[in-house]
């Protein structure tokens, strides 16, 4: 009877060793994947800066899905979300309306697996691609999802003007300690010294020039994005043209939102049958019209239905057009001249809440009273009488 029950426990034993040893080794087999690269390098990539004085160029993602043998997956269809990176209320950036939520969202055709898009990315954090990948064709590769992460750094020059102005507010917090810690004798009537009191009143004085400065050039952004229009006088090209067969069209939101995603849509077919169209390939552009700054670029074709749609977000709140040039694939059948189509986009912008408009006058009072209790503590000490040595 033991020996039987020392089989049994053997048996199990070997039963469970082989069943960890499936899950360990199934777990271990590599499986389809998403590739990403960036040009230009991920270390190198700097948020937008508004009013730069540099030409600014949007970064270039190229995604490209691989089966596990690490070979591109061929007629795949892939849907990608760019989300921003989340808030932080202490520590907000250029663009705080934009904080945790979608740039982007589109789907695209890659006959190759591959997907490359030209986006800008407006603040500094961590961006999540989340991306899918299915088949064109049914049972051709099983679909999948996955999430990618793009880490943007914050453009150095920031750190530099932070720390600037820190040293700055840490000498006025010394300058009025020393002023208000110094020995000055009360006059009659007097609740503090007269040194005091006009420090005091200065200092009221810049809070309050600081609170209306902050709060005009909040109202001066939102005005910005409602009343600006683009002074540019090119004619851009209609929403909708017909020609040699093709008939493309351009729609989507004419008024757009800043934290907001935009519809948009193009649709390709042929003007005698009716049939979607496939076989030209798309440049879509999105231009701030302000600069003439290209904020999006992508170079795709249709899907089956002879459609491309997409959702953008416009985050700087300025006017932008939404350009897009059809050309016949190399070798397709159907040869014609390059069409044009475009669309303007109002953008709405909107202004930070109250509290976050105080953040940074919060900081400077921070540093203007360190530097204050630092001179305090220098008076005190130089004031207190020091031990004698015997």
């Amino acid at each position: 009877m033991k020996k039987y029950r020392l089989f049994g426990v053997i048996s199990a034993v070997c039963i469970s060793l082989s069943i960890l040893y499936s899950l360990v080794g199934n777990s271990q087999i590599p499986s389809s994947r998403v590739l990403i690269s960036t040009k230009p390098l991920i270390e190198q990539i700097l948020p937008f800066e508004a009013e730069a004085e540099k030409q600014q160029s949007p970064v270039t993602l190229t995604l490209q899905a691989v089966n596990a043998a690490g070979k591109s997956l061929e007629n795949a269809k892939i849907s990608l979300e760019i989300l921003t990176p989340n808030r932080n209320p202490w520590l907000t950036t250029d663009f705080p309306i934009v904080e945790g939520t979608k740039l982007l969202q589109m789907n695209a055709i890659a006959p190759n697996g591959k997907l490359e898009i030209q986006q800008m990315l407006p603040i500094r954090g961590n961006y999540q691609l989340l991306v899918k990948v299915s088949p064109l064709r049914e049972n051709t590769f099983n679909p999948y999802q996955q999430t990618l992460t793009l880490n943007v750094r914050e453009n150095p020059i920031k750190y530099k003007y932070f720390a600037v102005i820190a040293v700055i507010l840490l000498l006025v917090g010394l300058l009025g300690g020393w002023i208000i810690g110094g020995q000055e004798k009360l006059q009659e009537g007097e609740i503090a010294p007269q040194s005091v009191r006009l420090l005091l009143s200065a200092l009221t004085v810049v809070a309050i020039v600081t609170l209306l400065a902050i709060n005009i050039s909040a109202e001066v952004a939102e005005a910005h994005g409602s009343e600006h229009h683009s002074d540019s006088s090119e004619v851009i090209a209609p929403s909708s043209q017909k020609s040699q067969g093709l008939e493309i069209s351009l729609d989507g939101d004419k008024n757009a939102t800043v934290g907001k995603l935009a519809n948009l849509a193009l649709q390709v077919k042929d003007t005698v049958t009716g049939q979607p169209i496939k076989d030209v390939a798309l440049q879509v552009k999105a231009i701030a019209t302000e600069h003439n700054l290209t904020v999006f670029n992508y170079k795709g074709i249709p899907d089956e239905q002879g459609k491309l749609t997409w959702k953008e977000q416009f985050f700087d709140g300025s006017p932008h057009k939404i350009e897009v040039e059809a050309t016949p694939l190399p070798g397709a059948s159907r040869q014609f001249t390059p069409l044009k189509v475009a669309q303007e986009v109002e953008v709405e912008a909107i202004a930070p809440p109250i509290y976050i408009r105080l953040i940074g006058l919060f900081y400077f009072t921070v540093f203007v009273g360190i530097g204050m209790v630092i001179g305090l503590l220098i008076q005190h000490r130089r004031r207190t009488p020091q031990p004698r040595e015997n």
